[in-house]
């Protein structure tokens, strides 16, 4: 397998001769070229450890503060750090990684480029973390002609798209501005966008500096949900690391729930929010623990509906070239009993 992509610490590289990793939206034009050996090593057969990706974002955060609590043996388990979702699905798809926290939209858009990818776990459902922030007085009656800011991923495409429904307004009615969440805060505070696509913990942070929220994922339910993947070809020879990990994830939500203010307190540097404001970054995240986990992912339960409908939305916006059958799309081999 190659080796190709890189963390968000360090920006990730151009691909090295001989590796051929999927950059289906295109590369990050920005990024350079340190960082890539560092992040995961070259081009040599990978390392013994289950390596799994993940952007800065709570929903994800979950494995990370596991890790601080010494749940992990990262003799085993390797946490590793991406710019974007962007970056993420292309070390997947690469071979880079073996599991990844991703959208259940970018995952789909995966498996329709024949990237075979199982879910093991429902990390989060968004009800309102995934918003849309104006400078005021912009509101949906007054959004066309505005400059809005969104990720070219199928998260920021379904949010843009819902955006505008509500508004009654079509793409040529704006101006789509192409930005990485990260970036959100840049683009917004420096007046190059009017109305930015947005997550926490961007969103908490905009709105303390007067951003107005005019719409966020509680309109679209069920729409945006975060997955913990891992390649169909990992889950054999990765099985113990991949059973640990889920544990863990569900021993740090206990810890979430049970002592917050400890928990807050190793999140707030990744978060890169004070530790009296995490749980904030939260908000309209839905965190299923291991019970809920196993009603959701059920066969022919929510989750196998919630696909499929999801995949429908995305063929008829053209976010996918096509859809694929969705058997075989869930792994629930690795949730706690």
């Amino acid at each position: 397998m190659s080796m190709c992509p890189a963390i968000t610490r360090f920006p990730p590289s151009a691909p090295r001769p001989g590796c051929s990793p999927m950059d289906r939206r295109g590369a990050l034009a920005r990024l350079g070229a340190a960082g890539l050996s560092l992040a995961l090593g070259g081009c040599e057969a990978p390392p013994a450890r289950l390596r799994v990706g993940s952007i800065v974002f709570p929903g994800y955060e979950l494995m990370f503060l596991a890790r601080e609590l010494g749940l992990l043996d990262e003799r085993q388990v390797r946490l590793v750090e991406l710019y974007s979702n962007t970056d993420t699905m292309r070390a997947l798809a690469a071979g880079q990684l073996e599991a990844a926290g991703l959208t259940l939209d970018e995952m789909l858009s995966m498996r329709a480029d024949r990237v075979d990818l199982r879910v093991i776990a429902v990390l989060d459902l968004s009800a309102g973390a995934d918003v849309v922030l104006a400078r005021a007085p912009v509101t949906l009656a007054t959004l066309a002609g505005k400059r809005i800011g969104a990720e070219d991923g199928a998260t920021g495409a379904i949010m843009l798209n819902a955006l505008l429904t509500a508004a009654g307004l079509t793409l040529d009615k704006v101006h789509k501005v192409p930005i990485t969440l990260d970036r959100s805060e840049e683009f917004f505070n420096n007046g190059r966008i009017d109305v930015v696509v947005t997550a926490e913990p961007w969103a908490a942070r905009l709105e303390k500096t007067g951003a107005q929220r005019i719409f966020d994922s509680a309109a679209i339910a069920g729409r945006v949900v975060d997955v913990l993947v891992a390649r169909s070809d990992a889950l054999g020879p990765n099985a113990t690391a991949l059973k640990r990990l889920v544990e863990a994830h569900f021993l740090a939500l206990a810890h979430l729930q049970a002592q917050s203010a400890d928990a807050s307190r190793r999140m707030a540097p990744r978060l890169q929010v004070p530790a009296p404001d995490v749980m904030k970054a939260f908000r309209g995240l839905q965190l299923p623990d291991a019970a809920m986990n196993r009603e959701i992912l059920r066969a022919g339960g929510q989750f196998d509906r919630t696909s499929a409908d999801l995949q429908r939305v995305m063929k008829d916006a053209g976010l996918l070239r096509d859809t694929v059958g969705l058997g075989g799309l869930v792994d629930t081999g690795f949730l706690p009993s």
